[in-house]
C-alpha cells in the first residue's frame, strides 16, 4: 500500500496508477463544464484554441479526439460537472479530465468495440502515456502527447 498525506491508496494497477505530476512551466489551462451534450464540442474547441495559442499544431487533432473521448466518457458514466486541464512544457502536452465517478476507465479489446466503447481503446493506442487516479470521490483520467518534434518524442516505449 502507498501512503500519501496520511491516507492509504491501493497498490497501483496497470492503468489506475499513481499520479505522476504534470509538467509545469510553459502553459496551463483549466475549464469546467456542466454535464450537457455540448460539453464535448466545447472541450474540443478549447483544446484547439489553446494548442494553437501554444503553437502545438501537430498535436491538435489527436488531442482534440482523445479529449472528446474522455469528456464523452465522463458525461455518459459520471453525469456530473467535469474539469478539463491542459498543461504543456518540457516536450509534453498533458490533458486531464476529472469527474465525480470513482470507477476507473476500462480499455475494451477491439472485438468488444461497436459504435460506442472506443474511447479508452483510442487513448491506449494514440497517447504516449495515460493513466487514472482517485480524486476525492471521483477520478482524473489523463494522457500525454509528445510536443518536442524529435523522432520518437511522445511515443509509447516498447515493453
Amino acid at each position: 500500500m502507498l501512503q500519501l498525506s496520511g491516507g492509504l491508496l491501493p497498490d497501483s494497477g496497470p492503468h489506475f496508477a499513481s499520479y505522476p505530476q504534470p509538467p509545469m512551466g510553459a502553459g496551463h489551462l483549466s475549464v469546467e463544464y456542466d454535464p450537457r451534450p455540448t460539453a464535448a464540442a466545447e472541450a474540443r474547441a478549447a483544446v484547439r484554441r489553446q494548442l494553437e495559442g501554444w503553437g502545438l499544431l501537430d498535436q491538435t487533432e489527436t488531442a482534440e479526439l482523445l479529449v472528446s473521448e474522455l469528456v464523452t466518457n465522463a458525461l455518459v458514466h459520471a453525469e456530473s460537472r467535469l474539469k478539463l486541464t491542459l498543461s504543456a512544457s518540457h516536450g509534453v502536452l498533458r490533458c486531464e479530465v476529472s469527474d465525480a465517478d470513482g470507477r476507473p476507465p476500462r480499455v475494451r479489446r477491439a472485438t468488444e468495440i461497436s459504435e460506442s466503447g472506443r474511447g479508452m481503446f483510442l487513448v491506449e493506442a494514440l497517447a504516449g502515456r495515460w493513466g487514472c487516479h482517485q480524486d476525492g470521490p471521483g477520478k482524473t483520467v489523463w494522457f500525454e502527447l509528445g510536443t518536442c518534434g524529435s523522432d520518437g518524442c511522445g511515443r509509447r516505449q516498447p515493453k
